[in-house]
């Protein structure tokens, strides 16, 4: 996949089939339009993704998250388009004659129907379609997914998030919500418990789930392997400055630090908190383990 990113000096010399939009989370909704323009390749065009870089804010998906998915999913092109002034004051009509009709080639457009652009977001898809003969494109307007009667949207699936139904979250993503890092020394009390654990860090402006404890696959390399997940700081061992996910593998003890890997997240157990002694906190994870192999069983 080609990556342009970090830059407004973009072009391409082949014909193209476009979605643009915000696209965190790459969700259901999301997925129907990225489908139609990769079903365009089938016509010798190449499937572009146009989103505006916004900067560091909070996101259900990292950049890297997402430009894997997308490459993953064939995409060949993505453009993150820093959101600067010169753009942001761009009439909407001279963002589709400039951008996408002489700079981008595009003959296929695929937008959602609240999907808005250029100054003070004049642009539509009714614009697009009053523009499609001029600039030599064709547009479709694809409707919103919904899901138990509900439109899928980043909004709701950020909220379902913040209340821990990691179930619903992945149904309305279409894939399990994950966090990946790099294997990190802890404090090794996990290991002193008899319940040795990996530890790592979220990326800055990685959206997570309440601090508690739940059930998760865990991708090493090729290899997937079923346990507990904590998200918090750990407050009976001292409390950790930092969220952190830490994992106790069910089947699997082997030296990972380094290594990076993906946590996938499938159901909420419950709330981290604070407990009296070690041994009190190694009796509660005992019977942690004990529920996450019940849920996946």
């Amino acid at each position: 996949m080609r990556l342009i990113t970090g830059t407004t000096e973009f072009e391409t010399t082949e014909a193209t089939a476009i979605s643009l939009g915000k696209f965190d989370g790459l969700h259901m909704g999301h997925q129907l339009l990225v489908n139609r323009i990769l079903k365009k390749k089938e016509e010798g065009l190449k499937a572009l993704i146009f989103t505006f870089d916004f900067g560091d804010r909070p996101m259900l998906l990292l950049t890297e998250e997402r430009r894997a998915l997308l490459k993953k999913w064939g995409v060949d092109c993505l453009i993150e388009c820093p959101f600067v002034e010169s753009l942001a004051h761009m009439e909407a009509e001279d963002f589709v004659r400039e951008i996408l009709a002489k700079r981008l080639h595009v003959k296929y457009l695929a937008v959602g129907t609240d999907f808005h652009f250029g100054h003070n977001r004049k642009g539509s898809y009714q614009l697009l379609e009053a523009m499609q003969e001029e600039c030599g494109f064709k547009v479709e307007v694809v409707e919103k997914a919904c899901y138990d009667g509900e439109e899928i949207s980043s909004t709701r699936i950020r909220r379902e998030l913040e209340q821990g139904h990691m179930e619903l979250v992945n149904q309305l993503l279409g894939y399990n919500f994950s966090v990946t890092g790099e294997v990190l020394h802890g404090r090794q009390i996990g290991r002193t418990l008899g319940l040795p654990t990996t530890n790592l860090l979220p990326g800055p402006g990685k959206l997570l789930p309440p601090n508690g404890v739940y059930a998760t696959r865990t991708r090493i390399a090729d290899e997937i392997f079923e346990g507990i997940t904590n998200i918090g700081h750990k407050p009976t061992v001292g409390a950790e400055p930092r969220r952190g996910v830490e994992t106790f593998l069910f089947d699997l003890d082997r030296n990972l630090y380094g290594d990076v890997i993906t946590v996938n997240f499938y159901g909420f157990e419950r709330p981290e908190r604070k407990f009296e002694s070690l041994e009190a906190l190694k009796a509660r994870i005992e019977q942690d383990v004990i529920w996450g192999r019940e849920y996946f069983r």
